[in-house]
C-alpha cells in the first residue's frame, strides 16, 4: 500500500502543482482553436487553471494526425512485443509521477486523495499494464476447413478511435480505453470531462516521453458540442467507447448514424440492487460491503449499488449495523488522508443531488457547499430515489417480504449495470445471480470484478461491448477472415 503524507504535505505538494493548460496532439502541447474555460477546485472554489479549449478544426487536424499515424504504421504495425515494451515504460513513469497524478486528480474532481493514492492510480498502472502483458499472448485463429483450404480468422485494429471520459474517474476510466485500444495497435483521441481535464493532458505527455509515437494518443480538452459531436460526427474515426450518462450515450449512437456508421460502445448509468436475502449471515460484513457500495467514491460510481433491497427479517438488525457503519466515512477536505468522502464535482451536479434530499432521513441529509453527507431514506420501489440514477451518496432502502420479491425488484429499472446478493444458501445465491439481469453479479461481497473479468451492463446501462478482459481488447479490433485455396489449378476448374 502507498505510504500516505500528511493533509499538510498534500497541501504542500497542490501549492507546488503546474497543471497543463492546452490540448496534446501530435506529441506536443498545443493551444486549442476553442473557447478557453475554467477549472475549479470544487472543494474550495478557487481556480486551477484556464484551460485552452479545443474546437472542430483542433478535431480535424487531431483525427488528420491520427490518421496518418496509423496508415504509416508508426504504431499498429510494430511488433506486439515492442508496443508492450513501450507501454511498460508509460506504465514506470505513470509509477514515478504517481504522487503528482494523485494531487491533481483529487484536486480536480473532488475525490479523496486517500483513494486517488490506494485505488485510482494503482489501478490505472494496473490496467496497462495488463492489456500490454496481453499483447504478445493474444494468438488469432485457425478455423476448420476442408482439406483443400486453410481458414485464418485475425484481429486487427480499427483504426481511429474516439475515447470519451467521464468525470467521475478521469485517470482510470482513461486507462480502461488506452490500455487495450494502444495495445490493439489504435491511433487514440482522448476528449476528457471538461470538468476533470488535467490529469488526461499529463498523462499524455507522460505516453510520449514513453515512445508512443506523435499522433498515436491525443488529448483535446472542451465540451460536448465543440469536441465531443465532431468527434462523434467525423467521418475519418472509425470508433467510439464513451463512458457517461446514458442520456449522452444515445447521442453518439445517433451520430455515428448520421455520419459513417461508426463503430459505438458505451458504458453507461445504474441503479444497482444491493439485495440481502434473509438467509445472510454475519450482517456486520454485509453492512460493510452495503456503506461501501453505496458511499464509495460520493456516490458518484455507475456501478454504486443505490438501492438496498432487504428482507423484513432481517432489515431491522442490518439497518442498525449500517447506520453504525456510516459514522465511520467521514466527509471534509479530499487532500486529508483521515477524509474517506470529499466533495461531488460541482455546483450543477451538488444541486441536482440535493434536490434528492427531501423527507425524514435515517442518516445525513444535510449539505454544505459541494459537500454532501452520506444519506439514507427508507423509500418504496416506485420512489423517484429508487428510480432515478442520483449519481451521489443517497442510499434508497427497500423492504421486501420474500426472496422473490427482492429479485423482482432488483429487476425493476431500465438499468442493468451491476447487482450484489448477500446469502447464505449457494443454491439461492446461483438462482438469483442468474435471474438477475445485470452485467455483474457479485455474490456476498460488493465489486466490479478484476481487469481480467468484461465489465459492462444490459438495458440502458450498456451498449457494443465491454470493458476489461479480453473482451475490451476484441472491442477495439475488427476481425478478418482469410480463406486460401489450396487445390492444384492444373486439376481444372472445381467451381460447383
Amino acid at each position: 500500500m502507498t505510504d500516505l503524507l500528511t493533509r499538510a504535505e498534500y497541501k504542500a505538494l497542490a501549492a507546488d502543482l503546474a497543471p497543463p493548460r492546452t490540448a496534446f496532439i501530435d506529441g506536443k502541447y498545443r493551444a486549442g482553436s476553442g473557447p478557453k474555460f475554467t477549472t475549479i477546485n470544487p472543494a474550495t472554489g478557487a481556480v486551477l487553471a484556464e484551460i485552452s479549449g479545443c474546437d472542430a478544426s483542433d478535431v480535424n487536424l487531431a483525427v488528420t494526425k491520427a490518421r496518418a499515424a496509423f496508415d504509416q504504421g508508426h504504431w499498429a504495425t510494430l511488433h506486439p512485443s515492442a508496443r508492450k515494451n513501450v507501454l511498460i515504460r508509460f506504465c514506470k513513469l505513470i509509477t514515478h509521477n504517481r504522487r503528482e497524478l494523485a494531487v491533481m486528480e483529487s484536486l480536480d474532481s473532488g475525490k479523496p486523495i486517500l483513494d486517488c493514492e490506494t485505488i485510482d492510480i494503482p489501478e490505472t498502472i494496473a490496467t496497462i499494464k495488463w492489456h500490454a502483458e496481453l499483447i504478445d499472448k493474444i494468438y488469432d485463429q485457425m478455423a476448420p476447413a476442408q482439406d483443400d483450404a486453410i481458414s485464418m480468422i485475425l484481429r486487427e485494429p480499427i483504426g481511429v478511435v474516439a475515447a470519451i471520459l467521464p468525470w467521475n474517474f478521469p485517470l482510470l476510466m482513461m486507462a480502461w480505453k488506452i490500455g487495450p485500444a494502444l495495445a490493439a495497435g489504435n491511433s487514440v483521441i482522448v476528449k476528457p470531462a471538461e470538468q476533470t481535464s488535467l490529469t488526461a493532458m499529463r498523462l499524455a505527455e507522460l505516453a510520449s516521453e514513453a515512445g508512443i509515437p506523435r499522433g498515436v494518443l491525443q488529448v483535446l480538452p472542451g465540451d460536448g458540442p465543440t469536441v465531443g459531436e465532431p468527434l462523434g460526427r467525423h467521418m475519418d474515426v472509425d470508433m467510439v467507447s464513451f463512458t457517461g450518462s446514458t442520456e449522452t450515450g444515445r447521442r453518439f449512437l445517433h451520430y455515428a448514424a448520421d455520419s459513417n456508421l461508426k463503430k459505438v460502445v458505451l458504458e453507461c448509468g445504474g441503479k444497482n440492487p444491493c439485495v440481502v436475502f434473509d438467509d445472510a449471515e454475519n450482517l456486520d460484513h454485509v453492512a460493510a460491503h452495503v456503506v461501501n457500495a453505496a458511499f464509495w467514491n460520493m456516490g458518484e460510481n455507475c456501478s454504486a449499488a443505490s438501492r438496498l433491497i432487504v428482507h423484513q427479517d432481517v432489515k431491522e438488525v442490518l439497518m442498525t449495523r449500517v447506520l453504525a457503519r456510516v459514522r465511520d466515512w467521514k466527509t471534509g477536505d479530499p487532500l486529508d488522508p483521515a477524509n474517506h468522502l470529499g466533495c461531488l464535482i460541482d455546483a450543477d451536479h451538488t444541486a441536482k443531488v440535493c434536490g434528492y434530499l427531501t423527507g425524514t432521513a435515517l442518516v445525513g441529509g444535510t449539505s454544505e457547499g459541494n459537500f454532501v453527507l452520506p444519506t439514507i431514506y427508507e423509500v418504496g420501489r416506485k420512489d423517484a430515489k429508487a428510480v432515478d440514477e442520483i449519481f451521489g451518496p443517497i442510499l434508497s432502502v427497500i423492504t421486501v417480504a420474500s426472496n422473490d420479491e427482492a429479485v423482482a425488484v432488483a429487476n425493476d429499472t431500465r438499468y442493468g449495470l451491476a447487482a450484489s446478493v448477500f446469502t447464505a444458501n449457494t443454491r439461492n445465491a446461483l438462482r438469483a445471480a442468474r435471474d438477475i439481469k445485470a452485467g455483474t453479479v457479485t455474490v456476498n461481497t460488493y465489486g466490479e470484478g478484476s481487469i481480467a473479468t468484461p465489465f459492462g451492463g444490459y438495458k440502458q446501462s450498456g451498449f457494443g461491448g465491454r470493458d476489461n478482459g479480453l473482451q475490451a481488447h476484441d472491442q477495439f479490433t475488427e476481425l478478418k477472415t482469410i480463406w486460401i485455396d489450396l487445390t492444384d489449378p492444373s486439376e481444372g476448374d472445381n467451381v460447383g
